[in-house]
C-alpha cells in the first residue's frame, strides 16, 4: 500500500474533524482532506484541486508554530451553527480548545527537523490524536543519507523511532510497511510532556552525524513494521474516536486502548 492510500484510509478510520500537514509539496496528500485543514510548506507548488476549508501557510514549520494561535484556522467558533457549516467540532471552544485529530509530518528529510515537527505537533494534540511521520523506513543506507543522492530519499528521519522509544516510552510508536519509504504512526500524544525539549540538545549532539548513516537492520528489513492493511483493519479505531470525541482523560482512556493496539502489532513493534 502506498503512503497516500494509507493516509486516505486514516482520514476515514480516525473520523478526523481537522487535519494538519507539514510538507505540502504538490498538494496530493493535502487534497485527501475534506475537513478544515492547515498545510505548511515554505515552497509549496500545488498542482491539484484542494477542496474544503484549507489554510496554506507558506512558511517553515518552526516559524508557523512560533506564531500566535497557530491553529486559529481550526478553532471552533462560539456559534455551533457556524461550526456545523465549517465541519468543526460543535463545542470545542468551551471544552478545552482545539486539538489536532490527524497530522502528517513530511517536511525536511533531516532528523532534527522531523523531531522538532513532532514536538510542535504534539503540543497541539491530545492522547486521542493520530500523528503520522513519513519516510521512516529507508530501504538502504543511500536512501537514509542526509545529503540526497538517490531518486527516492528518506533522509535520516528514521532516527525519530529510537529516540521516541528511548525518551518517550509513554507513547506508542508503530512503524507501518508502506511504499516506498515507510511511515510511523504515533498514538498517545501528551501535550504537557517536556521531555524532548529538555533533552533536545543532547539528542541533537548524539544523533546528528555525517553520512553514511548507521541504519539499524530492523528498520532496513522492516522487521517490526505492521502491514497497513492489518493496522487499518484493527478493531480499536471506533473506541479511539469515541474516547477522543468525549475528551476522556489520558489516564482513563489510553492504557486500555494501548493494549488493544499492541495486540495487533508484531511482537517487536509493541514498544
Amino acid at each position: 500500500m502506498q503512503r497516500h492510500e494509507l493516509l486516505r484510509a486514516l482520514h476515514k478510520a480516525t473520523a478526523a474533524r481537522n487535519y494538519l500537514e507539514i510538507g505540502v509539496n504538490d498538494g496530493r496528500s493535502l487534497a485527501l482532506s475534506k475537513v478544515p485543514s492547515i498545510g505548511i510548506d515554505p515552497a509549496f507548488k500545488v498542482n491539484v484541486d484542494l477542496r474544503g476549508d484549507i489554510q496554506l501557510a507558506r512558511t517553515t514549520s518552526d516559524e508557523f508554530f512560533a506564531g500566535k494561535r497557530p491553529l486559529g484556522h481550526l478553532e471552533s467558533a462560539r456559534n455551533p451553527l457556524k461550526n456545523i457549516r465549517k465541519g468543526r467540532p460543535l463545542f470545542s471552544h468551551y471544552v478545552g480548545g482545539t486539538a489536532l485529530d490527524l497530522a502528517f509530518i513530511d517536511g525536511m528529510h533531516l532528523f532534527e527537523y522531523a523531531l522538532r515537527d513532532f514536538m510542535n505537533v504534539e503540543k497541539h494534540s491530545r492522547w486521542g490524536s493520530v500523528i503520522v511521520l513519513d519516510d521512516m523506513l529507508p530501504r538502504d543506507v543511500d536512501e537514509a543519507a542526509r545529503d540526497r543522492h538517490t531518486q527516492f530519499w528518506a533522509g535520516d528521519v528514521f532516527k525519530v523511532i529510537p529516540v521516541l522509544r528511548k525518551y518517550r516510552p509513554d507513547l506508542l510508536v508503530v512503524p507501518v510497511d508502506t511504499e516506498p519509504t515507510g511511515v510511523v504512526v504515533v498514538f498517545g500524544a501528551d501535550p504537557d510532556s517536556d521531555v524532548l525539549k529538555k533533552h533536545y540538545d543532547e539528542i541533537h549532539a548524539e544523533w546528528v552525524v555525517p553520512d553514511p548513516q548507521k541504519v539499524p537492520e530492523n528498520i532496513l528489513g522492516r522487521a517490526d513494521a505492521i502491514s497497513p492493511e492489518a493496522l487499518l483493519g484493527a478493531s480499536f479505531w471506533p473506541e479511539l474516536v469515541r474516547a477522543r470525541n468525549l475528551r476522556l482523560p489520558r489516564a482513563r482512556g489510553f492504557g486500555r486502548l494501548r493494549s488493544k493496539i499492541e495486540a495487533v502489532l508484531p511482537t517487536s513493534a509493541a514498544v
